[in-house]
């Protein structure tokens, strides 16, 4: 909530500055005639229009360089669950005893490929393809492309919640 009420002050505040010169800019140009102020006055409100622009592109850049710290730390984060997730499919792959061919389907059946796709990129028939699943079914003693997935869907979330006590606070960075 706080990044929001931020980006809206931004915005406020740059749009007021930038009101100010366009305005008057503007009806300088439309000749627009307009009330004499005092030229002290006028320095006030050209020197506060400048610093709420200035305000304005400081806090473009807090929140650039917040975004770009939460975009790494997202990434980070991205790196750890892809390494765990391959962690897990090879000591499944290796408890389930795959050859090298159903190590490499069950990847590709994973990944959400279909028969006709995986043969594609194996090189090989459909039917191969479909005794090789079948086997790796039968060796995770799963029924289906289903239940294969949710076998690692599992293990990463008993992971996960393994990681963090009752309060939510991950402590394996700690």
């Amino acid at each position: 909530m706080t990044l929001k009420i931020l980006i809206l002050i931004m915005v406020i505040v740059q749009a007021v500055g930038a009101l100010f010169f366009i305005s008057d800019i503007a009806m300088s140009v439309l000749g627009i005639e307009r009330q004499p102020i005092d030229w002290q006055l006028r320095e006030f409100m050209e020197i506060g229009a400048a610093v709420a622009l200035l305000i304005g592109l400081v806090l473009s850049g807090v929140l650039l360089a917040q975004s770009q710290a939460r975009l790494g730390r997202a990434e980070a984060q991205l790196r750890r669950a892809s390494g765990a997730f391959m962690e897990v499919l090879e000591s499944h792959f290796m408890q389930w005893r795959l050859t090298p061919a159903e190590r490499d389907v069950a990847f590709f059946v994973l990944k959400g490929f279909s028969i006709a796709e995986i043969a594609s990129f194996r090189k090989t028939s459909e039917g191969t393809v479909k005794a090789q699943t079948n086997a790796i079914y039968r060796k995770a003693g799963v029924s289906g492309r289903g239940q294969l997935m949710s076998v690692f869907i599992d293990d990463l979330l008993a992971d996960d919640l393994a990681q963090k006590p009752a309060n939510g606070r991950d402590t394996s960075a700690d």
